[in-house]
């Protein structure tokens, strides 16, 4: 959910020209046409050439207070924590040309859209510095002794339908009859997860308490929990295991029990079909996704925020600590020196800067995982005809059985429901094995694969599409594999203290906005007082 995570093309304005003055693409031209954007993998890789061959003299040196490296939500939130406490002499270093990490956004057809996660989770009480963060920029407000979130930025309905059985149904979970036997299992695995809530879930998960039975639940695959539960129905299976992938980008013989209980315990429970209240979690997005919170986040940073900066190396010495970085724009070696850094970047990206990386951070990367995925979004010069019967357009709309996460319609949040030209985006958690499938081949050929994996709700799509744009993940999120939320090195980094610091979702073994910012704002915070009591 990321945890997408989910990070050029002509500017609308000239997109729109374009499209003005040429015929329409039929579908194989626009699969051909397909390009790849958001995430620059040659200047990640320009730190492993770093390593090899050296680093030259630096052409420039620059001076900074506080250096926040990796300009994802963990870093925009560490960056406006170490303001907020007044440290106002900071800098932000960011591999791509805009902020936000998997939560950044793009424009196609003059219709904005999401390169990576897409939606937010009303935070509870667990996540204050959320929901603090969001009633400053009119989200939410206190009301009454409740927090009231702004309609207009909850997902319209229909929120979501799922096609099975050859007709479109309401929600996500496959329907069940009267008396079957699956719903005999979807009610033995709501009464599991109500006594998992027992124990204790919340997100952030730092906010929940970590006993031996969370631990003993962190030991074992989910896939091994449910079969030693008894829990083996076919449909209720795909379900945890589309949310899984949804959220950690693997299934369920990937991730820990923890894990799997975690993303409902956590959050509004479980509920066989016409049971509970049936309440579905309220979520805000927008047409660009989280990019629009980014957004929100970094534009108070002003030119703190530094861009296109290749990190290649960080070195603590007796006054302080020296970074070394490649300008993309200015094409030349700088240096900065700080009092201190915050790591905002994945565990094992912050592994490879550090000159001595500390034992608790080697010790993480023998446990930790990634997950790479796909985004596709997809521009469409008609709307599409939904010939197929049973529950109406969603903003998410999956197929039973697909090996993607289904798509989401941008257009969806326009105040006008006529049926219009529109971009839907396409989530693809993939296996890693393919990681080096969607690093090497090239873009038409993943851009089929694409059409392939939609033709069959919307026969129509090919020659409805203008533009093709994906963006590739080869790291998008960590997976909370068995035994990796129970490691006291993870622990162990998360209370780092020093000049050198970390902050990021890899921290809480998974990736979602809520945990990047916060401990983002928690290591800014720490890290302002330690330097206001050293000084």
């Amino acid at each position: 959910m990321i945890g997408l995570r989910r990070r050029g093309l002509l500017a609308a304005a000239g997109a729109g020209a374009l499209a003005a003055c040429s015929p329409r693409p039929p579908g194989p031209q626009a699969i051909a046409g397909a390009q790849w954007h958001g995430v620059s993998h040659a200047r990640g890789h320009r730190l492993r050439e770093a390593r090899h061959n050296g680093l030259p003299p630096a052409a420039i040196t620059r001076r900074t207070d506080v250096l926040v490296i990796g300009a994802g939500i963990a870093g925009l939130a560490a960056a406006r924590a170490l303001q907020s406490e007044g440290i106002a002499d900071i800098a932000l270093l960011e591999l791509e040309d805009t902020a936000g990490g998997n939560s950044r956004g793009h424009t196609l057809g003059a219709q904005r859209c999401p390169l990576g996660a897409h939606y937010l989770p009303v935070p509870g009480d667990a996540a204050p510095e959320v929901r603090g963060w969001l009633a400053e920029i009119g989200l939410m407000r206190h009301q009454a002794g409740r927090w009231i979130a702004d309609e207009r930025h909850l997902a319209h309905s229909p929120q979501e339908r799922l096609f099975i059985d050859g007709a479109w149904h309401d929600g996500l979970l496959p329907p069940a009859e009267p008396g079957s036997a699956t719903l005999a299992q979807y009610r033995g695995f709501a009464q599991r997860v109500a006594a998992a809530q027992r124990l204790g879930f919340a997100m952030p998960t730092q906010r929940a308490p970590w006993t031996p039975e969370h631990a003993a639940l962190d030991a074992l695959t989910f896939d091994a929990w449910l079969a030693r539960e008894g829990l083996a129905d076919r449909r209720l299976r795909w379900y945890l295991d589309y949310a899984c992938r949804d959220d950690f980008g693997a299934g369920l013989g990937e991730v820990s029990a923890w894990a799997g209980l975690h993303y409902f315990a956590s959050r509004h429970g479980f509920s066989a079909p016409g049971e509970g209240d049936g309440e579905r979690d309220a979520v805000f997005t927008w047409p660009e996704g989280n990019a629009w919170l980014a957004e929100r986040l970094a534009a108070p940073l002003g030119e703190r925020l530094q861009p296109a900066r290749t990190v290649l190396q960080v070195s603590e010495t007796r006054e302080g600590v020296l970074v070394r970085a490649f300008d993309e724009r200015a094409q030349r070696h700088e240096a900065w020196a700080a009092r201190a850094v915050l790591l905002c970047v994945p565990l094992f990206v912050a592994a490879r800067l550090l000159d001595a990386p500390p034992d608790a951070l080697r010790e993480v990367l023998t446990r930790q995982a990634h997950a790479p995925w796909l985004v596709a979004n997809l521009q469409l010069n008609a709307p599409l005809l939904d010939r197929l019967i049973g529950a109406p357009p969603a903003w998410d709309n999956v197929r039973y059985g697909s090996a993607s996460l289904g798509y989401v319609d941008a257009g969806h949040q326009r105040l006008d429901p006529s049926p219009q030209p529109t971009v839907i985006t396409l989530y693809w958690a993939l296996p890693r094995a393919q990681r080096g499938a969607l690093l090497e081949e090239a873009a038409p050929a993943w851009a089929q694969r694409v059409v392939d994996e939609l033709r069959p709700l919307h026969p129509d799509l090919p020659d409805k599409l203008e533009r093709i744009v994906l963006t590739r993940y080869g790291h998008a999120m960590s997976i909370p594999v068995p035994g990796l939320r129970s490691s006291p090195a993870l622990a162990a980094l998360a209370q780092a203290s020093g000049r050198v610091r970390f902050a990021h979702a890899d921290l809480s073994a998974y990736s979602v906005f809520e945990e990047a910012f916060t401990h983002g704002d928690g290591a800014g915070t720490k890290l302002a007082r330690w330097l206001r009591a050293a000084a």
